[in-house]
């Protein structure tokens, strides 16, 4: 199938795309632009370098935008999502949607009133086992944002490793917290993949982090 692929830059998007590339014909990255930081669909920190993980993949780029109001931002995705219909024939979308109902479900109704297909690679999967597969299959993940308690300051800005993994997973044994994040735990920027062309190399970046909430911004990044 010809699909496009719902883009946040972060792991599971990056990982979804790969997984889904092994069967079908990638035509077309859809990212969504939301003012609102605390949006209920969509990915925010540091989505401007998308661009640059584009152009290192070699895939075409639609940007919608949105105000991130809760349901209203759905209709945005829906005029995101019939453009690339209409410009680049997709057959389907590819989501990177691993736990979180309330994504999977309104992606999967506008799919189907769309007559598409919605593939979800990561779907109910392990979470540990997941970020596992991403080291093993040499992703290079940084963290960008932490919104729980246990998730302290330290984390932002690392690089996903092994150490990372051991941590979340005892976070997640002692809090419960959704160590791939889909509980909004984390969110995360991915620098390097199997199917980029070119690694991105941040040169310039701050943390802001205050009361169990933190962002690591991206001020300035390159293509090797």
């Amino acid at each position: 199938m010809r699909l496009g692929v719902l883009f946040s830059g972060g792991k599971d998007s990056c990982f979804a795309l790969y997984k889904a590339s092994k069967e079908h014909e990638i035509v077309c990255l859809m990212s969504m632009r939301s003012k609102n930081p605390d949006s209920y669909m969509f990915h925010t920190p540091n989505t401007d370098y998308i661009t640059l993980q584009a152009e290192s993949m070699g895939i075409p780029l639609l940007w919608g935008t949105t105000k991130g109001e809760k349901e209203i931002e759905l209709e945005d995705l829906i005029s995101l999502i019939k453009s690339a219909v209409k410009k680049y024939r997709i057959e389907g979308i590819v989501t990177g949607a691993i736990a979180s109902v309330y994504q999977a479900s309104r992606i999967q109704k506008i799919c189907d009133n769309l007559n598409i297909k919605c593939v979800n690679p990561l779907w109910q999967k392990d979470q540990i086992g997941l970020l596992k597969e991403l080291l093993e299959n040499k992703f290079e993940v940084v963290i960008t944002k932490v919104a729980a308690f246990s998730l302290d300051e330290s984390f932002l800005g690392k690089k996903l490793d092994n150490d990372i993994i051991k941590k979340l997973y005892d976070l997640q044994s002692k809090y419960k917290i959704n160590p791939a994040g889909e509980g909004g735990e984390l969110e995360t920027f991915v620098t390097y993949a199997p199917m980029f062309r070119k690694r991105i190399i941040i040169k310039k970046s701050k943390t802001d982090y205050a009361d169990n909430l933190g962002f690591f911004i991206i001020e300035k990044a390159v293509l090797e």
